[in-house]
């Protein structure tokens, strides 16, 4: 590593901060959804920071579904924020993109528990409701908040079935996130038949009540949808 270390801890701060103002502004009711924000420029001389930290601010805050960035149009505060803004104030989203990798990689451990304990303590009528919900995804291909809705559905489904009540919890309290996600990724190429056949492959261990390969298949669909997550971000102007 050569040097900008201190520079670069400097600005991850700055747009942390800046995140957190622009939260707080946000919750206080000043701005009401569907709102356009202030261009950048604006922005960085109403808060006395770089340009550079608060577009950083923005897109982390459209990553987390409060904001929704229009290229060629402006920043624009999402409809049902207020519902959204304080669950992100409390798991400390606003500390930017590494905090938003750090929650990917303790939901894959998660569901990948969750997977495997469905697998061990499923019954027939557990697996006939997780069929109905990939039979759901299938059929609104064309719809992707129903296909949204129905993945997520998948994925609680499966925490029920662990009857676990701490993991249950866990991952409802993080649904609202999760919608943000697969909302983001869903224009990428591949994404719908790449989360089916994913989603298949752990619907099918569940059934075999195959634990092991219940924990691979989930693990194997976290890093797809990890990487559909990164390639998002990577991809946001």
């Amino acid at each position: 590593m050569c040097g900008g270390g201190a520079a670069g801890q400097r600005l991850i701060s700055s747009v942390s901060e800046v995140a957190k103002r622009l939260l707080d502004h946000l919750s206080a009711g000043d701005i009401r959804p569907g709102t356009r924000l202030p261009a950048e420029r604006q922005l960085a001389e109403a808060l006395g920071v770089a340009r550079s930290s608060v577009r950083g601010a923005l897109s982390a805050l459209d990553v987390l579904g409060i904001i929704e960035i229009r290229p060629g149009s402006g920043s624009y505060v999402r409809e049902g924020t207020s519902e959204f803004l304080p669950r992100a104030i409390n798991w400390g989203l606003m500390l930017g993109q590494r905090r938003t990798q750090d929650l990917v990689e303790v939901r894959t451990h998660m569901e990948g528990v969750s997977a495997r304990l469905a697998a061990e303590r499923a019954t027939d009528e557990d697996v006939a409701r997780l069929e109905e919900h990939l039979q759901h995804m299938r059929d609104a291909q064309g719809d992707v908040a129903a296909f949204i809705d129905a993945d997520i559905a998948f994925h609680l489904e499966c925490a029920r079935i662990a009857r676990n009540s701490v993991l249950s919890d866990i991952l409802h309290s993080i649904r609202a996130l999760l919608q943000v996600w697969m909302e983001r990724v869903s224009d990428i190429e591949g994404t719908v038949g790449g989360t089916l056949c994913e989603h298949d492959a752990v619907l099918r261990a569940i059934r075999d009540r195959d634990p092991e390969a219940a924990d691979r298949a989930m693990a194997a669909h976290m890093r797809m949808a990890s990487t559909r997550l990164q390639a998002s971000i990577d991809g946001t102007p």
